[in-house]
C-alpha cells in the first residue's frame, strides 16, 4: 500500500470535470484507490464520490493505493493533480 497527500492546486479544486477526469483515469488501474480528506476516504474511482468531498483549492487531499499496480496508479494520478487536471491554468 502506497499512501501520500497531496495538495489541490487547480483554482476549481475537484469540481465536476476535474472528478471525472480522476474517476476515468482510476478506473483503468486494477488496484484499490481512495481518495480523501482527514480520515473520510472514498473510492477513487466513483465520480459522486470525489465530487462529495468538496476539495477546493489548497485543500490537502490523501491519497491510498493498494494492489498489483499500485505505484503505476499513484504516479498516474499525482501527474494529473499536479497538471491541473489538464485544464491549463
Amino acid at each position: 500500500m502506497i499512501e501520500t497527500q497531496i495538495e489541490i492546486i487547480n483554482k476549481l479544486g475537484l469540481h465536476a470535470r476535474a472528478a471525472a477526469k480522476m474517476a476515468t483515469l482510476c478506473a483503468r488501474f486494477g488496484c484499490k484507490i481512495q481518495a480523501g480528506i482527514g480520515e473520510r476516504m472514498v473510492d477513487g474511482k466513483s465520480v459522486m464520490s470525489l465530487m462529495l468531498l468538496a476539495a477546493a483549492k489548497g485543500t490537502q487531499l490523501n491519497l491510498r493505493t493498494d494492489g498489483d499496480d499500485e505505484q503505476e496508479a499513484m504516479d498516474a494520478i499525482t501527474a494529473l493533480i499536479n497538471d491541473y487536471f489538464g485544464e491549463g491554468e
